[in-house]
């Protein structure tokens, strides 16, 4: 039998009974390697938890009305916040302790967007990603039908390579065929998505961009620091986590943050919240963008 961790096995059988491919009893077993008994006795234990195990002939699927689907998207999903703030909290186990490294691997195997994304997302959105699933497995090129642009102001179907999820999987990368660029789109702006029989043209060019701490994305990043009272550190820290990974101490009073900004916006409503508690150091850039914010607001009044 597999090596392949048990709890491994059953998410990735809890994916394949979910999705929009039928698999026989021999498939299955054939992709999980193992035998057929084994994905049997996997199947009674789905039924033992309460989850409804439908068959037709030798076609097995989940029920996903089952209400274990959202307790399972509560339970196990994580976002890049929350996964930040967990990793912290394993690595400060001792190293010698066994159990660490079983909780590391548990944790990467239950990020797999390909086994628990689909859990995650309701209703409409919830068909759309098992589509955008599909399609990036199967490399195909979709339409996402009837999308709503915040950008354009416009809805459109645009024909795309999907290829990435965000951590959150509330927005996915993908390549535009028609303007040649790689951008985000978000699910739930995605009215329905129609996978074609077209092959991807441009894998080479599919780029995922940046998202930085404060949670915007661009593809490029331009490099801020800033020096910031204890006040103004802790309340960073609780509003956006991962800041805390690009934060040092430098006084006993005093934080020091270097960190890789999408845009200015993001960062910038922050300073300008705390300005008499954060001082802007070596960016001149961004300084001059809380210049010009600073002299809109003084001429508005």
């Amino acid at each position: 039998m597999s090596d392949q961790p048990k709890l491994e096995r059953l998410l990735r059988l809890m994916k394949m009974l979910t999705g929009n491919v039928n698999y026989s009893i021999d498939e299955i077993s054939e992709r999980l390697g193992t035998t057929d008994r084994t994905v049997y006795r996997y199947l009674s234990m789905f039924r033992e938890a309460g989850f409804v195990v439908k068959n037709r002939g030798n076609i097995y699927k989940l029920d996903k009305s089952s209400p274990h689907f959202k307790d399972i998207a509560n339970l196990l999903h994580f976002t890049e916040e929350e996964s930040h703030i967990l990793k912290k909290a394993i690595d400060s186990i001792d190293e010698n302790n066994l159990l660490k490294q079983n909780l590391k691997r548990k944790l990467g195997t239950l990020y797999d967007y390909k086994i628990l994304a689909e859990t995650v997302v309701k209703g409409r959105n919830s068909s759309n990603l098992n589509k955008i699933i599909e399609a990036i497995e199967q490399k195909k090129q979709v339409y996402l039908k009837a999308y709503s642009s915040a950008h354009s102001n416009k809805i459109s179907d645009r024909l795309v390579e999907v290829f990435s999820f965000t951590t959150n999987y509330i927005q996915v990368w993908a390549y535009e065929i028609e303007t040649g660029e790689n951008k985000l789109f978000k699910v739930s702006r995605i009215d329905d998505v129609m996978i074609l029989e077209d092959n991807w043209q441009n894998e080479s060019k599919h780029k995922s961009g940046f998202i930085d701490i404060f949670r915007i994305s661009s593809y490029e990043q331009t490099c801020v620091k800033l020096k910031l009272s204890v006040r103004a550190a802790n309340l960073l820290m609780e509003e956006y986590p991962l800041a805390e990974r690009d934060m040092r101490k430098t006084k006993a009073n005093e934080w020091m943050l270097i960190t890789n900004v999408c845009s200015f916006e993001g960062i910038g409503r922050f300073v300008m919240g705390l300005h008499d508690e954060i001082e802007i150091v070596d960016s001149p850039e961004f300084e001059a963008f809380i210049k010009d914010k600073i002299d809109k607001i003084v001429d508005a009044k």
